[in-house]
């Protein structure tokens, strides 16, 4: 009993550090795409920076992979160790008064964000690598900015981006807070803690969505 509880706060714990890791990540990753609504020049110099610089490529891409591997890896075996250690079901089940929504479809919002991410590498990594390694074109630092408006014109991907950063946000609504609190941060700024997590996890999503809808409403005329 005692190996078994230290292997799920062990896995708790990795799975609360590398949600903060890909969390702020993903505010990073958000700085850089709002700029091609704001300043398109910039956001071709930043993707460019970040296509070809070689630590960036490297060295900090391979360990934000490993870090959703690992992330999600967490979160399904943790779930799966969940449902076999509940041999005994609620009497009476009263639905949010014992958890929320969001809290008690924490696996259900995550795959869906994972199947998100599937397409998103799809759409965008993978026609990097082809584009770098397979296709062996020279550096145009000037294509990001209308390659990325070109993949919101069609109407059901850009509501397909949509819908999951409305998921993303469920998501991180329960899952960042709860991330601070795995790590045992309960002290006099646990309360600004919450309300930071509550803004960002709204915040970041309702951003990307815009740029999506911003893109599809204005695209690219030749």
């Amino acid at each position: 009993m005692s190996g078994l509880l230290t292997s799920s706060i062990a896995r708790k714990v990795v799975m609360a550090l590398s949600g903060i890791f890909l969390v702020f990540f993903l505010g990073q990753h958000f700085v850089i795409n709002i700029t091609s609504v704001i300043a398109p020049n910039t956001f071709n110099s930043w993707s460019h920076f970040m296509g070809y610089n070689p630590l960036v490529q490297y060295l900090l891409q391979p360990i934000l992979i490993a870090g959703v591997v690992v992330h999600f890896a967490m979160g399904i075996a943790l779930e799966i160790q969940n449902t076999r250690a509940r041999t005994v079901k609620y009497a009476k089940y009263k639905g949010s008064a014992n958890a929320s929504w969001i809290s008690r479809n924490m696996i259900i919002t995550g795959l869906v964000v994972l199947a998100f991410l599937g397409l998103h590498m799809y759409d965008f990594w993978i026609h990097e690598m082809a584009y770098k390694y397979i296709e062996a074109n020279p550096e145009d630092p000037t294509r990001y900015y209308e390659e990325t408006v070109e993949k919101f014109e069609p109407l059901v991907r850009t509501v397909i981006y949509v819908a999951s950063f409305g998921l993303l946000a469920l998501h991180l609504l329960h899952g960042f807070a709860s991330s601070f609190q795995t790590m045992g941060i309960n002290n006099k700024y646990s309360p600004a803690i919450q309300t930071f997590t509550k803004i960002y996890a709204i915040g970041i999503p309702l951003g990307f969505a815009f740029i999506a809808i911003y893109h599809h409403l204005n695209p690219i005329t030749h």
